[in-house]
């Protein structure tokens, strides 16, 4: 075996990435039944409350001295909806059932490749597989639930407004979508290049 692939793990290492497996798992089950219980609440589609972004509109609040109302410009907000238009309401069924799966897939993955470094195996081209699924699959999920968060929220202010305010705001955080891409480019890298590396030391073997 390559000295690449040879590792030695203490107990404490070992136990770490145990404890991360089972948090993990935990992680999974949670998201699922979160997403169970945001479908349920919304399965009548009634008064349906759902965070909307805004941009720069202004609204007033009691914070003024005695509770005086106060001019504040809105970011974001929640917003109860008496109900949401059909293709709103399919995103945010979509965006609650991607939203688990990415969530169960990416775990999944992880766990896989920390399976792998338990047992002495950290570059190698299952796990450069695995990485490059979790990351890559990740960064478009998450773009794909920003969208339909937009679609969810859009609609919900198009039902309680009777289409008369417009806010076509797009909650997709682009640079920070970017980083995270570019962060998961390179981690891919290093163990497409560590696999690599361990290919070529062992031909040398």
């Amino acid at each position: 075996m390559s000295t690449i692939q040879q590792t030695r793990m203490s107990t404490g290492d070992r136990v770490s990435i145990v404890a991360f497996i089972a948090a993990g798992i935990v992680l999974a089950g949670w998201s699922v039944v979160q997403a169970v219980t945001a479908i349920l609440d919304a399965v009548g589609n009634r008064d349906v409350r759902v965070l909307a972004a805004f941009d720069g509109t202004v609204a007033l609040v009691p914070i003024g001295p005695g509770g005086a109302m106060k001019e504040v410009e809105l970011a974001t907000a929640f917003v109860t909806a008496p109900e949401l238009p059909v293709a709103s309401f399919a995103a945010l069924i979509l965006r609650e059932v991607l939203g688990a799966l990415t969530i169960v897939a990416i775990i999944a993955c992880l766990t896989w490749l920390a399976v792998n470094v338990l047992r002495g195996r950290i570059f190698c081209r299952t796990n450069t597989v695995l990485v490059a699924t979790a990351s890559i699959g990740g960064v478009i999920a998450w773009a794909s639930l920003a969208l339909f968060e937009t679609m969810v929220a859009n609609g919900a202010i198009a039902r309680i407004s009777d289409r008369g305010f417009d806010n076509p705001v797009m909650s997709i955080p682009v640079q920070t979508l970017l980083l995270v891409g570019f962060a998961s480019a390179i981690v891919a890298t290093a163990f497409t290049v560590g696999d690599r590396l361990r290919r070529d030391t062992e031909g040398l073997v």
